[in-house]
């Protein structure tokens, strides 16, 4: 980027953050000013109660740090890197959003680009959107900007004017200023009667003053974002798509937006995510040309959310927005959604704290709440923050069919309770717990998971164990060495896939590679045979050793059903966009292999598990029997591993390739999100070695691959790590005493460098 454009845009806006709150920050400040950058919820309800800042003070200076941090970090990637022409996007907090002019040219990201004989590349491009013709947005291949001081974690902001194109500008003017203009649709009367988050902050302020009801109101002008797959009335909510709905806000909140608003919350933006939808690959659309898997995780609409901590470089996942929003204080915390392992990559990689429930303990809502594995999750900066979010919507939701489990799942006590506080550090309060050291995630694949596996290894003995008093048992891998220090679990993850995979789920064994041999296949035996499982189960024939926990979740399912838009579309009631057909009819694709793969989808109606694949269901119902068998067995409370153990890539360049099941740098370990049991992921320090991997051409030069890097070198900017605390479902409380007390003990987070105080914030 320019950097006369780069100052001029940092100068703007801290101007206008310092404009806008100047009144508000005077009256509330006073002497004693208030700081909202790294603020906790008990923070910001005990300023609001000191009469040191008011509720729309609050809110204010989120949208400050909002209107400075939330602009462009991408630029895209051009044949010949020639400059673009200006161009412009929607409007945040005031201004259209600006993208940069200057490209790079694919041959610093793809090297022997003239020998290239593949499809087509999509190069980047600027487009105009389907939704808005005056808004576009970038498409094709980008990468990061280095120092962007930006970071695009919110695609829409509760801003009157703003928060809707359908009703955007004029057509969402406040009751009070008089009729809507000629040619207002006729679904924006109802939508600008909702207020605006500044709007909610007065009138809190005006009904409560200084004294919130907090028993009542236990989120008290606590800002929240939400990733741009759930759905809140009162802004846009597309999935992050570029779809041209009727009406772009939904009639209704998904219940867990609903449930914060109840307590008190201000749902102050969408963040950006990657966007959603249904696609079948295998169908007869193919694409026509090809965007190289460069790490992106972007939103149609709402762009590429950018690493904070190094702009360069991904934020990870598909709720990358939400851990951006929270790790660069645009927001307290934010509500995030993880299928796979969305939320806990970007709380990883963005140094905020992760919180997934046993399923059904949190409700859902959005386009893909029908989905098994699906479950809403939570960002904050800190364990207790993410505890005291639980607390205010936990419990059963008649709109969510999931949340129907036992409720002695739920403990009479608060979840907060159960979070251990720095003044009880020295007293040793995790004594009489035993922590489980899960080495199927530690393995050193190739150089380039050496660091974080040896770092997390280090805080797990020095803080779990020597500092907190916990008890460690490790598992064993054949590819990890045996750690002395640690005795090994006496009934293993393998002695639990003997006994109850082939017994629940026989069909397992017969899943092939390469579409000929069977993956699990032993020497001496037939292991789709009955004598097979009875003699596996008996300890008397041996397990593959390709069947871990690394490779437990591949191959289900759950995402290929159309019920779950279709759905969605069907209860939303929207009058242009009704189902999945309308929805590919009025839409625009992050890239061809997506519409392609989108129009396969088209016309679908069989809701059967396609052939060869194992039925999510079933295997999340073995899964949990293995992981509680293997607790129970060895007396274990809560397991630990790292989260990720390779570093971040960057944005449009190549990611580590996937080695012996372990998933890339853009993903993690899935395998919890199948279980449906609780996880905490906390910040564990930072790594800064790094194997940069490579793209090399194919050996026929039609397609770019990665390439594994061997050469070690240093990040530019340290990047976080976390560690992850799990275990099976029900133990929550567990999960939240241990990543609390490790948390209390180290407290490794800190706010990224390049994103500090703006306008009035001390």
């Amino acid at each position: 980027m320019d950097s006369r454009f780069r100052l001029r845009e940092i100068t703007l806006s801290i101007a206008g953050s310092m404009l806008l709150c100047a009144a508000l920050c005077t009256a509330a400040f006073g002497q004693n000013p208030f700081r909202i950058e790294e603020a906790s919820i008990h923070d910001i309800q005990s300023a609001i109660q000191a009469g040191r800042i008011t509720c729309q003070g609050v809110v204010q200076e989120y949208i400050s740090r909002i209107r400075t941090y939330n602009g462009m970090c991408t630029e895209l990637v051009t044949k010949d890197g020639a400059p673009i022409p200006p161009s412009t996007g929607a409007v945040r907090t005031g201004s259209p959003v600006r993208y940069p002019t200057q490209t790079v040219p694919v041959s610093q990201v793809l090297p022997n680009f003239d020998q290239y004989k593949g499809l087509p590349i999509e190069f980047g491009r600027m487009e105009t959107t389907i939704s808005d013709p005056t808004v576009k947005q970038q498409f094709g291949m980008r990468v990061g900007i280095p120092n962007a001081g930006q970071a695009n974690a919110l695609e829409t902001i509760n801003i009157r004017g703003e928060r809707s194109v359908t009703c955007k500008g004029d057509f969402d003017r406040a009751p009070s200023a008089g009729p809507l203009p000629p040619g207002a649709p006729k679904a924006c009367e109802e939508f600008r009667k909702l207020p605006d988050a500044m709007e909610r902050a007065a009138q809190l302020d005006r009904q409560y003053g200084t004294q919130p009801d907090l028993q009542a109101l236990p989120m008290y002008c606590i800002p929240f974002s939400l990733k741009n797959w759930f759905d809140a009335k009162d802004m846009r909510a597309t999935g992050g798509n570029d779809v041209n709905f009727a009406m772009d806000a939904p009639k209704e909140d998904s219940p867990d937006i609903a449930n914060l608003r109840d307590k008190g919350a201000i749902i102050l933006g969408v963040a950006t995510a990657a966007s959603t939808g249904l696609t079948i690959n295998d169908g007869p659309n193919k694409a026509k040309s090809v965007l190289p898997d460069g790490n992106y995780a972007a939103a149609v609409w709402g762009g590429q959310a950018c690493n904070p901590y190094d702009t360069e470089r991904v934020p990870r996942g598909t709720s990358s927005g939400s851990g951006v929003s929270v790790s660069t204080n645009m927001v307290t915390c934010s509500i995030c959604e993880q299928g796979s392992a969305s939320c806990k990559g970007p709380a990883s990689r963005n140094n905020v704290v992760n919180l997934l429930t046993t399923r059904g303990l949190m409700m859902y809502g959005g386009m893909n709440s029908q989905r098994v594995g699906d479950r809403a999750g939570i960002h904050c900066k800190s364990v207790a923050d993410a505890a005291a979010v639980l607390d205010a919507v936990k419990g059963f939701e008649s709109k969510d069919m999931f949340t129907a489990i036992p409720q002695s799942l739920i403990p009479k006590e608060p979840f907060a309770s159960f979070v251990i506080a720095d003044k009880n550090v020295n007293d040793k309060p995790l004594a009489g717990m035993r922590i489980g050291v899960v080495r199927e995630f530690m393995v050193k694949h190739t150089k380039n998971d050496g660091a974080i596996s040896d770092q997390i290894d280090r805080e797990i003995k020095t803080v779990l164990r020597d500092k907190l008093g916990a008890e460690l048992v490790e598992s064993v891998d054949p590819a990890y060495p045996d750690d002395p220090s640690i005795p090994n679990m006496k009934y293993t993850f393998e002695d639990a896939f003997r006994e109850i995979l082939a017994h629940n789920l026989p069909e397992y064994f017969w899943q092939k590679s390469n579409g000929s041999s069977l993956e699990f296949a032993v020497p001496g035996w037939d292991v789709t045979s009955v004598d097979y499982a009875i003699a596996l189960a008996m300890g008397k024939a041996p397990l593959s050793e390709k069947l871990n926990l690394r490779r437990i979740s591949s191959g289900l399912d759950n995402f290929k059903s159309p019920f779950t838009v279709n759905k969605y579309l069907a209860e939303r009631g929207d009058e242009r966009v009704k189902d999945w057909a309308s929805w590919v009819a009025n839409a625009k694709w992050e890239d061809d292999s997506q519409r392609a793969g989108s129009e396969n989808a088209v016309g679908v109606e069989d809701m059967r598990a396609r052939p060869g694949d194992m039925s999510y269901l079933e295997m999340q119902t073995v899964l949990r029997l293995v992981v509680l068998k293997v607790m129970y067995e060895n007396h274990i409370d809560v397991f630990v591993n790292p989260e990720n153990t390779l570093p971040p890539p960057k944005i449009g360049g190549p990611a580590e390739p996937t080695l012996n099941n372990r998933s890339s740098p853009s993903c993690c370990q899935t395998f919890t999100a199948l279980l449906g049991g609780p996880e905490i992921d906390v910040p564990a320090g930072y790594n800064q070695i790094v194997y940069e991997p490579h793209f090399a051409l194919n050996a026929d030069k039609t397609r770019y691959v990665s390439v594994t890097g061997d050469v070690e070198s240093m990040l530019p900017y340290p990047m976080p790590v976390s560690l992850m605390v799990w275990a099976g479902p029900g133990s929550d409380s567990s999960v939240i005493k241990a990543a609390s007390a490790y948390e209390a003990a180290t407290h490794h987070r800190v706010p990224p460098p390049a994103f500090g105080p703006v306008g009035s914030e001390p």
